[in-house]
């Protein structure tokens, strides 16, 4: 454990009184931190660090595991082992070198799929989570056609349209990036816990926050910066003017990134977010054309072209062979799945639509939900994104 170059950055975000400001200072004079582990008390005083600190990189050079920040990386490496979290630090050859450069980058990341990903040209689709049926739509069909032209999918999981960005990537057949604001045993919201099971198995979910950590609302902002932070621009797909995705669109600003919007009409809430950042600059944008031409004319490949081989990693514009979750259920339940939309449907149309019972239609239904697929909704039953 103390001789990890991973852990010994991972100890460091554990440290007492050495918090985001101290350590994105520091960097600017000492570019590898872990040299501070090695330090005696009066340099490390001379550093400026506070006495909690000190005291804690004292116990770690004597691998006391009975000092707080000590046990704490202890734990935090137990957990990841149970779950298959890998830990990818700061001089990882996995860090993504677009994020290091962004202001008050995160020194350690945790991930579970092919961390391999991180290094993939990336564009970030988020939005409202009351999106309309079109904006979710919109989300779908973007990134399955921005996978398909190799850039491959960032967004947050959430309801609305980061979980319809993340499901057209993934039924289209590509991988895609989930950045979380928890811990990474854990997938918020809920109702995601299937989609976060996929994006796992065919892609990668990344946190900066070890396991354990539940989700809170002061972790979505810090989260969106690194959404954005990895990304070559953003698509903003439907916002409202008090939306955070308009936060994460500044962010992406104030870290060089494109800013693509998507127009909806003038009486829409969710389409004025939106038209505030066209008129503030931002890219309108109706095709995908609109985006691959702002971000260069190497983006007008054909689809295929010039994308790494399957073989080395799991490639935004290479498919993948994974199994649908719908494969294990009986053809009763597939059916019904089937016959459901992203819009609730009342049960009396899905029994027209599938020719079933009412009683066995409602059976059907109980097991989709159970196995979260689906959910109810006013109005009857849709599925989950």
């Amino acid at each position: 454990m103390f001789s990890s170059p991973s852990v010994q950055w991972l100890f460091l975000t554990r440290l007492p009184k050495f918090g985001r400001a101290r350590r994105r200072a520091m960097l600017a004079t000492i570019p590898d931190l872990t040299d501070l582990l090695i330090k005696n008390s009066a340099t490390l005083r001379a550093h400026g660090l506070h006495a909690e600190a000190v005291a804690a990189i004292l116990a770690w050079q004597h691998r006391d595991e009975a000092n707080t920040s000590v046990s704490a990386v202890r734990q935090i490496l137990l957990d990841c082992a149970r779950h298959g979290i890998d830990i990818v630090s700061w001089q990882s050859s996995n860090y993504p070198e677009a994020l290091r450069h962004i202001h008050d980058a995160p020194l350690v990341l945790f991930a579970r799929g092919d961390v391999r990903l991180l290094s993939y040209e990336q564009i970030g689709i988020i939005g409202s989570r009351n999106a309309t049926p079109a904006g979710l739509d919109h989300a779908r069909r973007f990134a399955a056609e921005l996978s398909n032209r190799n850039l491959l999918v960032t967004s947050g999981l959430a309801l609305g349209v980061d979980g319809a960005a993340h499901a057209g990537a993934l039924d289209a057949g590509y991988a895609t990036i989930a950045v979380i604001g928890c811990g990474l045993d854990r997938i918020y919201p809920n109702q995601h816990r299937r989609l976060g099971e996929r994006v796992i198995d065919n892609g990668l979910m990344v946190s900066e926050y070890p396991p354990g950590t539940p989700a809170r609302a002061a972790h979505f902002p810090q989260r969106n910066r690194i959404i954005s932070g990895l990304s070559r621009g953003v698509l903003v797909v439907e916002a409202g003017l008090k939306s955070g995705s308009l936060i994460t669109a500044r962010m992406a600003l104030e870290q060089g990134r494109e800013v693509f919007a998507i127009p909806g009409s003038i009486h829409s809430p969710v389409a004025r977010g939106c038209h505030h950042l066209i008129k503030q600059g931002a890219r309108l944008v109706d095709t995908v054309d609109d985006i691959l031409e702002e971000l260069g004319a190497s983006w007008s490949l054909p689809a295929g072209c010039g994308a790494p081989d399957l073989t080395a990693a799991k490639p935004p514009g290479s498919r993948l062979a994974a199994a649908s979750p719908v494969d294990a259920l009986d053809s009763r339940e597939i059916a019904v799945f089937e016959a459901l939309g992203y819009d609730p449907q009342s049960t009396d149309a899905l029994c027209s639509a599938t020719g079933l019972p009412a009683d066995q239609l409602v059976q059907s239904l109980m097991l989709l939900e159970l196995e979260g697929l689906v959910s109810s909704a006013p109005g009857g039953f849709q599925k989950i994104a």
